[in-house]
């Protein structure tokens, strides 16, 4: 592979990097492995230190409209403490852990249009210069692959996914920022939402789905237009259900609004999101008890990975171009060691 870039902080004459991963998606939670790959250049240059820094692209909204930018979500340090001599070539081998929130960039292989990168940091002679920037591939946990294609099965469709900057109150959310997934109603639903996005907040115990749906004004009693319903359920990675079942009686109690009716989240939460007022969702959201913890009458695992669904609108080509485009100059536009978060 071409070594992709000169340390700029030495100038002509310094050591190049290029960090290589290994082939194929890794898993939320997962192991990730490579090797920092670096050749020496004009002189012996003593290495201090490699780090490896995984990164997004972040929209996040404001009063002044929304903003994108790079935001850091975890940090390794895989090497150092040796000299490079003049020319020489030195491998480094690594094995890191994924934070089990990590996005997914991927269903079945095919990109959902999120950007998400590995970059890396060497601290050379002194000086720290960020080098390396390559592309991760992230693909669903079972629970994640297995609520998806119920939904693909009910009749929803892919529309775009994104990472919002903030935190979701009342849930056990780490990082800075979360994973939407923004799905086109069944006809089943169309005339009482326009959108329904779906956030998974994954942990070593399970994932927590949180469902808000963009409720159309005037299809249930008590709703005004423009008005969102929120809930909050909690799976297990290794959950046997019927998945479909599960799914659409989690939509149906969302669009009905008996989320609406429940215990509050905790003291002082208005909303559901929120992050110092960096985004926010206005409204009544409580919970109605209702966790999910709910054996269904089969395996909804079962379900074809050929069969008519979101998946397959995914892998249909859904995803716009230009989406994937975006990502594509992503990682171009950061590759000169650019940080804005």
């Amino acid at each position: 592979m071409v070594f992709k870039r000169l340390l700029g902080s030495l100038g002509v004459g310094g050591p190049t990097v290029d960090t290589v991963l290994e082939e194929g998606a890794v898993l939320p939670g997962g192991t990730l492995s490579g090797r920092v790959h670096l050749r020496g250049g004009s002189a012996d240059f003593d290495i201090e230190h490699i780090g490896l820094e995984l990164v997004a692209r972040v929209e996040a909204e404001t009063d002044g409209g929304e903003h994108e930018g790079t935001v850091a979500f975890g940090r390794f340090t895989v090497g150092g403490g040796f000299r490079l001599a003049e020319g020489a070539e030195h491998n480094v081998p690594f094995t890191v852990t994924l934070p089990w929130e990590t996005p997914v960039t991927e269903l079945h292989g095919q990109p959902l249009g999120v950007a998400l990168g590995v970059r890396t940091e060497l601290a050379v002679a002194g000086a720290k210069d960020k080098g390396d920037l390559d592309p991760l591939a992230v693909r669903a946990l079972p629970a994640q692959e297995a609520i998806l294609e119920a939904f693909g099965q009910l009749g929803f469709g892919f529309k775009s996914a994104d990472l919002e900057y903030g935190h979701i109150r009342g849930t056990g959310q780490q990082l800075p920022f979360y994973q939407e997934i923004e799905l086109t109603p069944s006809p089943r639903y169309a005339h009482a939402v326009n959108e329904i996005e779906v956030t998974f907040l994954a942990n070593p115990a399970g994932v927590e789905v949180v469902l808000e749906a963009d409720k159309r004004g005037g299809s249930f009693p008590g709703f005004s237009g423009g008005h969102d319903a929120l809930t909050r359920f909690t799976v297990g990675h290794q959950d046997v259900r019927d998945w479909n079942a599960e799914v659409d009686d989690w939509v149906r109690r969302l669009v009905e609004g008996r989320v609406a009716h429940g215990a509050p989240y905790g003291p002082g939460h208005d909303g559901l999101h929120g992050h110092d007022g960096i985004h926010g969702h206005h409204g009544h959201h409580g919970h109605d008890g209702h966790d999910g913890h709910r054996s269904g009458p089969g395996m909804g695992t079962a379900i074809a990975a050929g069969a008519a669904g979101l998946a397959v609108g995914v892998a249909g080509g859904m995803v716009a171009a230009e989406v994937v485009d975006e990502v594509g100059d992503f990682f171009e536009g950061e590759d000169d060691g650019g940080d804005e978060g």
